[in-house]
């Protein structure tokens, strides 16, 4: 079972940075629109949601021998009145820019991305066990 790990610390009350092991940052801030200068979590799990299937469907098609010259994923999340806002529901749209792929052949390698391969709607799906540890310096 392969481990994963970032470090979330706070610059600000609003405002996170995540680095992972190797280094590469990702600034988080949980501020309204008017202020709002990086993701939110949430937005950041849209986020991952779509470039894992991005990757997952491009490889796909490339496997297929076909040129892709250019794709997009929006992916928009209704989330849940109340607190725990979560997402009841996750649209992705898929747009391929390529001369030689069916549609067809682009619908059945999205679709096997989000449902068969795509590591972190897998995640969205499992039934995740969290665990912690608290430390007061």
């Amino acid at each position: 079972m392969a481990k994963k790990k970032v470090t979330v610390s706070m610059n600000a009350d609003y405002e996170y940075e995540s680095v992972n092991t190797v280094g590469n940052k990702v600034t988080i801030d949980m501020y309204d629109d008017a202020e709002k200068q990086s993701q939110s979590p949430m937005e950041l799990l849209l986020s991952a949601l779509g470039s894992c299937a991005a990757v997952d469907a491009v490889q796909m098609m490339k496997k297929k021998r076909r040129t892709i010259q250019g794709f997009l994923v929006e992916v928009e999340g209704q989330r849940q009145e109340g607190i725990p806002a979560f997402y009841t529901d996750i649209h992705l749209t898929f747009t391929l820019i390529s001369p030689d792929a069916t549609t067809e052949e682009f619908e059945k390698v999205t679709r096997l991305s989000v449902e068969k391969y795509c590591s972190v709607s897998a995640s969205l799906k499992s039934n995740v066990t969290f665990s912690s540890v608290v430390n007061k310096v």
